[in-house]
């Protein structure tokens, strides 16, 4: 079944803990960090998460879109990450492969993300140390963009690439997703597909999660 990861980043804030509790059907809680530097914005840190992981028991797939990830991930699984995602092109290839056995030692899951201008074999070196990896259909940093259908033989080459190695990795995808776009998603191989505007924009928000799966 398709796993859909609301991003709270496209919820109220203001009522945060109220958000949470109405998805309790969705697989994963998206959490976007953004530092300003790596991204053009900032968004929500370790104090936010450490809070959200006393509320929920949902699996939080934490989005780091910082510089030199390294520096904080045990923060963040110390937070309460289940799930950390870091970005290839944020440090060296050395320091990514040495935070992802961090995460890994740590006893969490790793994931890596991809920009759009980033080429999917970018993966491929640390595919070995993931379980998950997270393409990104809009450019990182903020809400509400429009899907990039560009990106999905860059989903399709990945899903290859992980079913022909035996990997046992998720293929999330990121940005512009709606009921529309995740089909697309899913056609080309994604298991994961993260909704922030879709799903907490609803009326509806399990009836807009069952669209998103395809149900």
């Amino acid at each position: 079944m398709i796993k859909i990861a609301p991003s709270i980043l496209s919820a109220d804030f203001a009522r945060l803990g109220e958000e949470i509790a109405s998805i309790p059907s969705a697989d994963y809680l998206h959490f976007d960090v953004m530092d300003g530097v790596f991204v053009p914005n900032i968004s929500i840190g370790i104090p936010v998460l450490a809070s959200v992981r006393k509320i929920t028991d949902m699996t939080l797939d934490v989005h780091l879109m910082i510089t030199e990830p390294r520096r904080y991930v045990k923060d963040f699984i110390d937070a309460g990450a289940d799930i950390v995602v870091i970005h290839a092109e944020a440090d060296t290839p050395e320091h990514t492969m040495e935070a992802l056995r961090e995460i890994r030692a740590l006893g969490k899951r790793a994931g890596l993300c991809i920009k759009p201008k980033t080429p999917a074999e970018a993966a491929l070196p640390y595919l070995n140390m993931l379980s998950l990896i997270l393409v990104m259909t809009v450019e990182p940093g903020f809400g509400g963009q429009k899907f990039m259908p560009d990106m999905l033989p860059k989903v399709e080459f990945l899903r290859r690439a992980i079913d022909s190695g035996g990997h046992k990795v998720e293929l999330e995808v990121d940005g512009g997703i709606n009921p529309e776009t995740a089909k697309l998603c899913v056609a080309a191989g994604a298991d994961v597909l993260v909704a922030g505007s879709a799903v907490f924009g609803a009326q509806d928000r399990a009836a807009m999660i069952r669209r998103l799966r395809g149900a």
